[in-house]
């Protein structure tokens, strides 16, 4: 046995609640409302097909080694995308990544030393907290109260200088609350203060389903300081919620010093992102995004309003929950005193139900009494059974 000889940092590594629920969803019946998935029925498949045998057609490229940059083609095609949402960048501020959960390793590993302060939500992305524990920080609260334009900010007390805050700031996970205008200025000011970086995850950015596009956290950045290579926020953004998560390509965009000391991170780690992957969603991206995401607005908000209107119809008094404008996911709060966890148990074993307890999304392992329902690999009427089973178990 060498478990003697792991890291210290090897102890704070724990399984994902999610990864571990969804090895049972092969049980006949289940409904899942647990991991937060595209609908593969929705994924251009042809379209890869095509791009696919195009990019091996074209040479060996497709199969080579290749620069830790990333493909030249795809990260031109984002900086135009990046445009179109209200960030001036160049290719020199764009790095492909491996899904931006990778984006979330390498920036925690090039900005956290031990007992170092990453200020996250609470609750916030259980993929994030996983990425930055490993790192041996400690966590404390960012408090952005998007409605309310309010926010919260616990001080580190001196135990570890602040480096960076992290947020999803449009349909988080697990959420799917957005932060307002105003929440995103204060954001920049603190950060300012504190002198520390923004790391904004824009995973679910495209998939807006009603109200008006807020600018990113980097384009209000940029318009404050007239540049990019100025801004402290890096945007972490992904394709595996609009084209295809299997394929596992993201990028960051951020100032050119810190794109450099990313990459020779990634240069460390993988030396780059798969070649072939890069080629078929430039491709992809380029003939089929602008057509692609309107219809996965259309589709996921049906969806989302089958949920909320089902949870209207069959949740008992005393339940509470989020109404996204966006996104994948609503955030149910149970009455104080009862169990997520017990509650997935009971729903499993008598309705063949899933969902993810909400405890997992709280550094501090606190938030027992919330769930996190997806809506976005279900039907509408899959979904108006599965919450009519909910509220039968939280009834019983």
């Amino acid at each position: 046995m060498t478990q003697n000889l792991f890291a210290t940092r090897a102890s704070r590594m724990k399984a994902s609640e999610i990864r571990e629920l969804l090895k049972l969803l092969d049980q006949p019946g289940i409904i899942s409302f647990a991991g937060g998935i595209p609908d593969p029925n929705l994924f251009p498949t042809e379209a890869f097909a095509q791009a696919c045998q195009a990019a091996l057609n074209a040479g060996p490229q497709a199969l080579q080694y290749s620069v830790s940059e990333g493909y030249g083609p795809l990260r031109e095609w984002l900086v135009q995308h990046m445009r179109e949402i209200g960030v001036d960048c160049s290719v020199d501020n764009i790095l492909i990544t491996s899904g931006s959960q990778q984006a979330l390793d390498y920036l925690g590993k090039l900005y956290l030393s031990p007992g170092d302060t990453a200020l996250i939500g609470w609750p916030t992305y259980l993929g994030a907290i996983n990425a930055f524990d490993a790192y041996e920080p400690r966590f404390d609260r960012l408090m952005l109260n998007g409605n309310r334009g309010a926010a919260e900010y616990s001080e580190a007390a001196g135990e570890g200088a602040v480096k960076f805050a992290y947020l999803s700031p449009d349909f988080a996970n697990p959420t799917g609350e957005t932060v307002d205008l105003r929440g995103r200025e204060y954001l920049l000011d603190l950060a300012d203060d504190l002198n520390i970086a923004v790391i904004e995850d824009g995973a679910y950015q495209a998939l807006r389903y009603e109200g008006d596009a807020i600018p990113p956290v980097l384009s209000l950045e940029q318009a404050r300081k007239g540049s990019i290579e100025a801004c402290r926020t890096i945007y972490c953004g992904s394709f595996s919620k609009t084209l295809s998560p299997g394929l596992r390509v993201g990028w960051v965009v951020a100032a050119k010093p810190i794109i450099s000391q990313l990459v020779l991170v990634k240069q460390a780690a993988d030396l780059h992102s798969p070649t072939l992957n890069q080629m078929a969603v430039e491709q992809v991206a380029r003939t089929h995004f602008a057509t692609h995401i309107p219809l996965l607005r259309k589709a996921y908000g049906a969806r989302r309003d089958a949920m909320l209107e089902a949870l209207q119809q069959n949740m008992p008094d005393g339940v509470q929950w989020t109404h996204p404008q966006g996104g994948m996911f609503i955030w149910v709060t149970l009455p104080t005193g009862m169990n997520g966890a017990d509650l997935l148990a009971r729903a499993l074993d008598t309705v063949k139900l899933a969902f993810v307890p909400g405890r997992a999304f709280f550094a501090d392992g606190s938030g027992a009494n919330t769930i996190r329902l997806s809506f976005s690999n279900s039907d509408e009427d899959t979904i108006r059974e599965g919450i009519r089973r909910l509220g039968i178990v939280l009834r019983a």
